[in-house]
């Protein structure tokens, strides 16, 4: 991603105050789009997991500015509207359109990921374009929210080309009622449509308005300013990394179809002020439904070294100018019709950020933390209600992040790829026929370290009347890979607990050591039926060992950490009786 940006903007043509107000105007423009389309939107994952993201592009669609919203979604939204404008033809776009696209092949991601992109103008002169992307619920396919599991990706539901959702200010009915006759949930449909519509409409007032006061030249020399702003501080923190070439791997545990682990392997090239990301050596295109787009991949590449480049800087194109992609033909990374992608965003961005930071763990270990979670947990239910009534349920239950180099990993964290929240137990109970029976931190799951890993998490759900689940989950065989000598994380495990409770694991090891197929599709829960996962931590950092005897015993106390835990990772004995430390049999075991 070579850039002229810099070279081709004049370090005087804005002044300061000038330069400061309208980044701040293009800031605030995407911020409000983010709470327009949260105070409006319909369905839960909208208003409130806010699995959804909103950016402003300048008129030849570099990216502008971008709330902080979905980092998977926001570096691939560029691809989105890119395809959008060159399918509709940029010929044939008018004031008052809004483009639709949500095809994985033409920069999507999964299928439930719809992008909306509004071209802005002022006095009949393209400025910009405002993008809202939304995860829908449903948009048809073999199983709820697309989660079949299949080998084709019609099976993960309704797969539209860049078209116009409104003409003019005029909404394209047939194509709205194409999508209600392919959702499970119409119900959300028309509310969410509308607020996406809202939330594109105040990035066009902010732009017209910031036109209005400083003029349109104005505000265009700004754009370009910004984006050339950014470029230099990312320069300057790729230039603080050694140059050479950094390795990793990750996997993920399985396709859902084969039994074998799916390779991904990164190499990190770093020169001066640029990076070079490598994935030769991944594995092929896969049977199953993780394999990732394009866009996806690069979206995860990008957002996965801005935490350690410069995450102060203004969000926009300038991030992205100095890193280069090398996708092979043929990847699982690099997703061609009619592979599927349901899981794309979820399990496979996430090993492509642990891969990375394990490739940058050589670079700057200073820096770098143990791996998080490394997963989104997603999962769907169709639900039915003692009434006989369906609806869809959805949460992403968190994990930990890792341990750092000053300190222990978050809890029970999204990871880095979303930026969402789970669902709250009050909102889930009042929409959906189900009850929430536990959410709570999960003993021994962090990675032990001397800064450990934060901690994942216990979640149970009760069907009340019965339902059909589909998960997306990873970490099953191993747990998240710690750093500087730190430990990995515990694995994640699905089990379905019966009515007369009895429990059976239905994704991950069994206490008898068989493993099941994680990726589930469909799975069947009678009424009085209760699932639950069990999410891992983080990745430790640094040696067990060197962690305080203080610490390790708050933490068993705490109950982050069992007594057996402590002596078998930290070298810390406790006597069960008095909850007190052994120091003669803690010093033998330290030694």
């Amino acid at each position: 991603m070579s850039s002229q940006i810099i070279e081709n903007v004049a370090a005087d043509d804005i002044d300061p105050i000038t330069f400061e107000v309208l980044r701040s105007v293009f800031e605030f423009a995407s911020d409000r789009m983010a709470s327009v389309l949260q105070r409006t939107s319909f369905s839960p994952i909208l208003a409130d997991m806010l699995d959804f993201s909103n950016a402003i592009y300048d008129a030849d669609l570099q990216l502008l500015s971008q709330a902080a919203n979905c980092p998977i979604h926001l570096a691939a939204m560029k691809f989105s509207a890119e395809e959008a404008v060159k399918g509709v033809g940029r010929e044939n776009i008018r004031e008052g359109d809004v483009l639709v696209v949500n095809d994985p092949y033409r920069g999507g991601t999964h299928i439930n990921d719809i992008s909306f992109i509004k071209p802005i103008y002022y006095k009949h002169e393209l400025i910009g374009y405002g993008v809202s992307r939304g995860h829908w619920m449903d948009l048809g396919g073999g199983g709820a929210g697309g989660q079949a599991f299949s080998t084709h990706i019609a099976a993960e539901g309704l797969r539209l080309p860049p078209l116009k959702i409104f003409s003019e200010g005029k909404i394209n009915e047939d194509l709205l009622a194409i999508i209600l006759n392919n959702t499970r949930t119409p119900h959300f449909i028309k509310g969410d449509l509308q607020a996406h519509l809202g939330a594109l409409r105040g990035a066009e007032q902010e732009l017209q308005r910031a036109c209005d006061r400083y003029g349109v030249a104005t505000v265009t020399k700004a754009m370009k300013k910004i984006q050339a702003y950014t470029e230099k501080m990312i320069r300057e923190s790729i230039s603080r990394i050694p140059n050479g070439v950094y390795e990793a791997e990750d996997y993920a545990d399985t396709d859902g179809i084969s039994q074998e682990r799916v390779k991904l392997k990164v190499k990190l090239e770093i020169k001066d002020t640029s990076i070079k990301v490598d994935f030769t050596g991944t594995d092929p295109i896969c049977q199953g439904a993780i394999n990732s787009p394009r866009a996806n991949t690069i979206s995860a590449a990008l957002y996965s070294l801005q935490f350690f480049l410069a995450p102060d800087a203004p969000q926009n194109q300038g991030m992205f100018n100095p890193i280069e992609v090398v996708l092979p033909e043929g990847c699982w990374l690099n997703a061609v019709w009619p592979a599927p992608t349901i899981g794309c965003t979820t399990l496979t961005s996430s090993k492509i950020t642990s891969a990375i930071w394990q490739a940058l763990a050589k670079a700057i270990p200073e820096k770098i933390t143990g791996s998080t979670c490394s997963e989104c947990n997603w999962f769907v239910a169709s639900c039915v209600s003692p009434d006989g009534k369906t609806d869809v349920f959805s949460d992403l239950p968190a994990g930990g992040w890792g341990g750092t180099p000053y300190a222990d990993g978050m809890s029970v964290t999204m990871d880095p790829l979303g930026n969402c929240m789970n669902m709250p137990a009050e909102t889930a109970e009042l929409f959906f026929p189900i009850a929430y029976e536990a959410f709570e931190l999960r003993q021994d799951s962090a990675g032990p370290g001397q800064n450990r890993g934060g901690l994942g998490a216990v979640f149970k759900v009760r069907f009340l009347g019965g339902g059909e689940l589909g998960m997306e989950t990873a970490r099953t065989i191993e747990g998240s890979p710690g750093a500087a000598g730190g430990l990995p994380s515990a694995v994640q495990r699905s089990s379905h607990i019966f009515a007369d409770g009895s429990t059976k694991v239905i994704g991950g090891l069994a206490a008898d050591g068989s493993w099941s197929n994680p990726l589930l599709s469909a799975h069947k829960f009678n009424a009085g039926d209760v699932f639950m996962f069990e999410s891992t931590g983080g990745g430790g950092w640094g040696n067990p060992k060197n962690r305080t005897i203080a610490e390790v015993l708050d933490d068993v106390l705490d109950e982050y950490i069992s007594i057996e835990a402590a002596k078998q990772h930290y070298g810390v004995v406790i006597d069960p009786k008095t909850m007190t430390i052994d120091e003669a049999a803690t010093k033998a075991l330290r030694a």
